[in-house]
Order: C-alpha cells, then structure tokens, then sequence
C-alpha cells in the first residue's frame, strides 16, 4: 500500500517494481518463451524442442514434460470451436468444396499450429512455478533443484 501524501509518480514507480503475481510471471514467461526462473534466457532452441538448460542462469530443463498437453489445448482452444464455425458455414452458404480446401483446411491447419509454441512455454513456466512433478521424481526435482529437504510436502 502505497503512502497517500506520496507523489503520484513516486507511487506509480513502487507498484511498477513490485514483483510480479505467480499467474501473471507464468503467462509472461511462458508466452514469450523466456526461462521461468530468471526470465532472460531463451526456452527453446527450435521450433518446440526445449533446451536442456537456460543460457542465463542454468536453470535445467529436464524437469519439463509437457507432452501432449499444448495440441489438447490448441485443439480444445481452436479445431473445435473452428469446426462448429466450419459446419455452420456450409449449412448457412453451402460453397463448393474448393472454397473449404482455400479457407478452412489453412485456417484450422494454422490456427492449432500457431499456438502450439506459446503454450508449451506456459505449461513448462506453470511446472516450474508450481513445483510440479510426477509421482517419484521428488529425488529429481531435488537434485535439479539442489535441496536436500527430504521433509518438503509440498502439495501438487
């Protein structure tokens, strides 16, 4: 909270340096394909292939699986809203077949692989923040991690 006989400015500059909320560290991060600890160095080293560790501050990348998770999301986020879109405009116009081959089939093929990137950074930045990890890997996460606090139950 901010003092009220402070200046605006001098109030607008303390909330600017305050840290980030968790959700919004994670979208930003994510999003941008950044490292989720330092938020300097790159995530990725191609297209979607993860690097191994952050070029910045070391931050190793084994601890990240998103697997399949970013084609669910592009497709529950885009192919099935687009193919009730789709259905809907050939029952409305009824267009031939060549102008479904020059729109929907770029238009859906596009629009779930754009994504796809973007939101593998944000479930490799969510892993991170929330401390997530399959069931046995505590020993990985703490050797990645450096603790040895055998005690941490941190819930999932």
């Amino acid at each position: 909270m901010t003092d009220p006989n402070t200046p605006l400015s001098e109030a607008q500059n303390q909330t600017d340096t305050a840290p980030p909320s968790k959700a919004r560290w994670i979208f930003e991060s994510g999003w941008r394909g950044l490292c989720p600890r330092c938020g300097k160095g790159k995530m990725f080293k191609s297209w979607l292939k993860v690097q191994e560790h952050c070029p910045e501050c070391g931050l190793d990348y084994r601890f990240a699986s998103p697997d399949d998770g970013p084609a669910f999301f592009s497709l529950c986020i885009i192919a099935f809203p687009l193919t009730f879109l789709i259905v809907w405009f050939q029952v409305a116009f009824d267009p031939p077949i060549w102008v479904h081959l020059f729109t929907s089939i770029p238009l859906m093929g596009f629009g779930c692989v754009l994504p796809l990137r973007p939101i593998k950074g944000w479930l490799v930045a969510s892993q991170y923040v929330n401390k997530a990890q399959e069931a046995g890997t505590g020993g990985l996460w703490q050797q990645l991690h450096g603790t040895d606090d055998k005690n941490d139950k941190t819930p999932l």
